[in-house]
């Protein structure tokens, strides 16, 4: 039976870490473990995979100076940095070097799983998203991915209210901004109302706040 699982690359030297991360991320993916970065190497430049996670300390090289090489060997398979070492010069190195996200340890799988998802996605076209909560929110693509039932496809009008929200976090909109930057000038301040009701229930009640006798603003999820 043919294996239809995304094909993951780990490199990661921990000899406890290392399987366990293995047989945790099985159930979604096909994994192939590697242990230093020189065969972690050479595996991802011979074999075709969908995602790769590096850590960072590797015996024989650092991850990032192996995700450089993968780059410049014309590689684009997303890649996620896996590190303890979680300062601000530390990702930017990593994000610099062609890394796709940086997730710190200790971490937890959940969070593992959702950011490789976040960057499959935007490698495969759904574009730049926007985190709302547990939620990720895809502009370009109008989608919107639920933690728990998976994608939702958001109509025009549907989109444009959420990312007027979503690109604005902190702030109240009334009614009649909302209508100036969303709708048609024919369009009634009910009009509001109804696709607020719309996104929430294609979404999550929470996602859109009502501030009273103010407006909406984005929701805290």
């Amino acid at each position: 039976m043919t294996d239809t699982r995304p094909r993951l690359l780990l490199i990661e030297d921990d000899p406890k870490l290392g399987p366990v991360m293995r047989d945790v991320l099985e159930e979604a993916y096909a994994v192939t473990l590697r242990a230093d970065a020189r065969s972690g190497f050479e595996t991802a430049r011979d074999l075709e995979f969908d995602v790769m996670i590096v850590d960072r300390r590797l015996p024989g090289a650092d991850g990032i100076d192996v995700i450089e090489s993968l780059r410049k060997a014309g590689s684009t398979t997303p890649m996620l940095i896996l590190t303890a070492l979680g300062t601000i010069h530390d990702k930017v190195r990593g994000l610099d070097a062609g890394a796709n996200d940086y997730l710190v340890k200790p971490f937890e799988f959940e969070e593992l799983f959702a950011r490789l998802r976040a960057i499959r996605r935007v490698f495969s076209g759904e574009g730049p998203f926007i985190r709302i909560g547990s939620w990720e929110f895809y502009p370009e693509s109008r989608a919107v991915y639920s933690p728990y039932d998976g994608r939702y496809i958001l109509t025009q009008r549907e989109n444009q209210l959420l990312r007027l929200f979503a690109e604005h976090p902190q702030r109240t909109f009334t009614r009649e901004q909302i209508l100036r930057q969303v709708f048609d000038e024919t369009d009634q301040p009910g009009t509001v109302d109804t696709y607020v009701h719309y996104v929430r229930r294609k979404t999550d009640p929470d996602m859109i706040t009502t501030v009273r006798g103010q407006g909406y603003r984005l929701g805290q999820l």
